[in-house]
């Protein structure tokens, strides 16, 4: 039992994915920077997943990758495949696959499902899809996967999820992987999944300029008391919180001269 969404938004592609499989973030997602995202699963095709972002990255449209990869496979028929690319997107659901098993696609998504409660989960994923227009990437992958777990997901149960966002140097030191997030065993992983997304934006979020205040005065003065509670001292103080910023896994919101109300707020929790 798997569903999972496929989707693209300007540079960005990704893919999140739910099941009653353990890790199934090991095996279904496949996303590359530039070419595209796949969801290959039912009784996947681990091949699929290379083969066909190098099809992608050759000029291949998501319908051509489809019909080259379940075309050349003997086990289409139990297959399972959604694709995006930089224009277009197709999903395949082989005649053996377990009922209930279909998907749908827009020019933008794909999304499929087998061994669910019925066609409401991949309805209500698409809906969550395009109503979704405003949200990040990620946000819209994670409130389709929501919605189709809500819709009652798959027959056999829940087990784990994972979301995959790649754009072209958004990801930490400048990778082109923006979001790699799994649950890999947990009674309700669409949940944990959502909280693990909350913690990613915390630690690697980019601070908007208007919450960012200069480190003077009142402010200057509360930091520096705050960070003497918790071991960091010094004449200065910019160095004084890098060095706590560093132990805590906050680095990627500072500026300098500045500093975030969000890392604010958590040096006032005595995060450590």
């Amino acid at each position: 039992m798997t569903f999972s969404i496929v989707g693209r938004d300007a540079e960005a592609f990704g893919v999140a994915v739910a099941s009653k499989f353990l890790a199934v973030g090991a095996a279904v997602p496949a996303v590359r920077a530039g070419a595209g995202a796949l969801a290959t699963q039912a009784h996947a095709n681990l091949a699929y997943r290379a083969a066909g972002l190098d099809l992608l990255a050759d000029g291949r449209t998501p319908t051509q990758v489809v019909e080259e990869l379940t075309g050349a496979d003997d086990g289409r028929a139990r297959r399972q495949l959604g694709v995006v690319g930089p224009a277009g997107a197709a999903t395949f659901t082989g005649e053996e696959c377990m009922d209930w098993a279909g998907g749908r696609s827009g020019d933008d998504y794909a999304v499929q499902g087998n061994i669910l409660v019925g066609e409401q989960v991949v309805a209500a994923m698409e809906e969550a899809w395009t109503s979704g227009a405003g949200l990040s990437l990620a946000q819209r992958l994670l409130a389709a996967l929501r919605a189709g777990d809500a819709a009652g997901g798959g027959r056999r149960g829940r087990q784990s999820a994972a979301l995959v966002v790649v754009r072209p140097g958004a990801g930490y030191g400048g990778d082109d992987t923006e979001v790699d997030l799994r649950v890999e065993d947990h009674e309700d992983p669409v949940t944990e999944l959502l909280r693990l997304h909350e913690l990613h934006g915390l630690y690697f979020g980019v601070p908007r300029e208007e919450d960012l205040l200069p480190l003077e005065g009142d402010v200057a003065e509360e930091v520096r008391t705050l960070l003497a509670r918790l071991g960091h001292t010094g004449d200065d103080l910019e160095a004084a919180l890098d060095a706590w910023a560093g132990s805590a896994n906050f680095e990627e919101r500072l500026r300098p001269g500045r500093i975030d109300r969000l890392v604010l707020d958590q040096l006032r929790l005595g995060r450590v």
